[in-house]
């Protein structure tokens, strides 16, 4: 099998072969690891092989399982594996080497995914781009000056790059559905409670964490879900079981559906042309395929519910990440043991009190009511992911004066003035995500969907959102979506 051969085939496509016996497990990770030799030092989205335990993995898959032999990529944020390494995107944890397997790796191994590499991430998963110092910034494979989005910007960029079909991913802000954006991949976001993060884990940044994948095709994605979904014992919570196979849902017509458009930003900003013309063209799409459209003039959520509910939550964890940080290490944090802005972040998560924490994260209920009588109304709400296509590599980084505030903050603790270069921070990243975060706080499943492509080659995903529990929705809507306008024949040079 050539790489174009073995790029032209999604994962269950490559384990249908391995299951006729045209090709071997072994020959396609030996494919998978000569491309990474070849494109992972254009794009830097592969930070640990995993090549001899692999090819201990592909000597023993059962060729019957759902992915028999197919390559597989996890993200070095959360996810547990046994024996190797997992820095979280720090320096810090460099020396860290997990103990336990998680239930998610688990299960996956079982399904006959091989494991060969784990992918970049952002230090802490605390950024929507993956620039870590600990190990560089991962390029976009459709234009290597630009981002590939984060937090799983690595394992995007690598499946983008055609390492392999698949790799996990998670999302606490809009990381999954962020970088398929970028990448011109299709990644959902589950519900919460769809799927466990333990035993390491029972819940991550108050529930707002879910892990998943990003894939190249849509039935892909849905195969994982039905492998990955499940509660176990000792999870916190659990979603509703779901009625049919997600793979099923996948191939079912959705009917017609009431889909609200909305491309306002919530903070009054203004949202990239071609951002606004994706959302404009899958609309028209929507509109052909017999779905009800209908624009909205305001989104159905507030500033604030960026700006207070979801910032605090992710200062307090941040605050929490990093003393676990001091933990692992022995001692108290110094400021350059982390980056600058991810320990000002902290900072400003130790300044909170209980109460104040708390309040806002009593007021995602709110937030979570209000989103349900939406959907009351509405099947799906589609707008953009992100305000911009994918941007020059540093971009969003702080730099001249905010950077040199940053320092001066970390390395006196002035917690008064943390909240002012924070502040800053803020006001960009949210000017770049003020779409992705809502549904991570109130527990919906949303999906990034590749419809189109600037006049520069850049992919531009848009945006579903359903009510708590509707993957099934989604799916259906995804498989139409895809049937319709095919992506699978675009890829990425290099």
């Amino acid at each position: 099998m050539t790489f174009q051969e073995y790029r032209s085939y999604d994962a269950l496509g490559l384990a249908e072969l391995v299951r006729k016996g045209d090709v071997q497990a072994i020959e396609l990770l030996e494919i998978s690891i000569q491309r990474a030799e070849t494109i992972n030092p254009k794009i830097n989205a592969l930070v640990l092989s995993l090549y001899d335990m692999g090819k201990k993995m592909a000597a023993r898959i059962d060729k019957q399982s759902t992915f028999a032999g197919v390559p597989y990529l996890i993200k070095d944020l959360g996810l547990e594996l046994a024996g190797t390494r997992l820095t979280y995107g720090s320096k810090a944890y460099a020396g860290q080497i997990s103990e336990t397997t998680s239930y998610l790796l688990q299960k996956a191994e079982k399904a006959g995914l091989v494991f060969m590499a784990k992918t970049n991430t952002p230090e802490l998963g605390l950024t929507p781009f993956t620039e870590p110092k600990a190990f560089g910034p991962t390029r976009n494979p459709w234009d290597t000056s630009r981002s590939a989005g984060g937090s799983s910007g690595g394992s995007a960029a690598a499946v983008a790059a055609g390492i392999s079909p698949i790799a996990s991913a998670s999302d606490g802000g809009g990381s999954i559905r962020i970088p398929a954006a970028n990448c011109g991949l299709f990644g959902l976001m589950p519900s919460r409670g769809r799927m466990s993060l333990g035993p390491a884990h029972g819940e991550m940044w108050m529930g707002a964490v879910r892990e998943h994948c990003v894939t190249r095709s849509v039935r892909d994605s849905a195969a994982m879900l039905d492998i990955l979904n499940g509660y176990m014992p000792g999870d916190p919570y659990g979603a509703p079981s779901p009625i049919a196979s997600y793979q099923v849902e996948a191939k079912t017509e959705p009917g017609k559906l009431r889909i609200a458009v909305s491309t306002s930003h919530a903070l009054g900003q203004s949202v990239d042309p071609e951002c606004l013309k994706a959302v404009s063209q899958t609309a028209q799409l929507l509109h052909q395929l017999g779905h009800e459209i209908v624009e909205l003039k305001a989104p159905p959520y507030q500033k604030e519910d960026l700006t207070e509910l979801f910032l605090t939550m992710v200062a307090g964890e941040a605050a929490a990440s990093l003393r676990e940080m001091e933990d692992h290490l022995g001692r108290k944090l110094k400021p350059s043991d982390v980056e600058g802005t991810n320990f000002a972040i902290g900072l400003l998560g130790k300044s909170f009190t209980a109460a104040e924490f708390a309040y806002q994260i009593r007021r995602w209920n709110d937030l979570s009511r209000r989103m349900a009588a939406f959907h009351e109304k509405y099947d799906l709400l589609l707008s953009p992911v992100v305000s911009m296509p994918p941007f020059p590599i540093g971009a969003l980084q702080q730099k001249g004066t905010e950077a040199t505030l940053v320092q001066f903050v970390n390395a006196f603790r002035l917690k008064r003035l943390v909240r002012v270069s924070i502040d800053k921070l803020a006001e960009e990243t949210f000017s770049y995500i003020p779409f992705t975060p809502i549904a991570n706080m109130t527990g919906q499943p949303s999906m990034s969907v590749p419809l189109y492509w600037t006049p520069d080659n850049l992919p531009v995903g848009s945006m579903f959102t359903s009510a708590y529990g509707r993957e099934d929705l989604l799916f259906r809507l995804a498989g139409q979506l895809e049937q319709a306008q095919p992506w699978m024949g675009k890829v990425a040079g290099g």
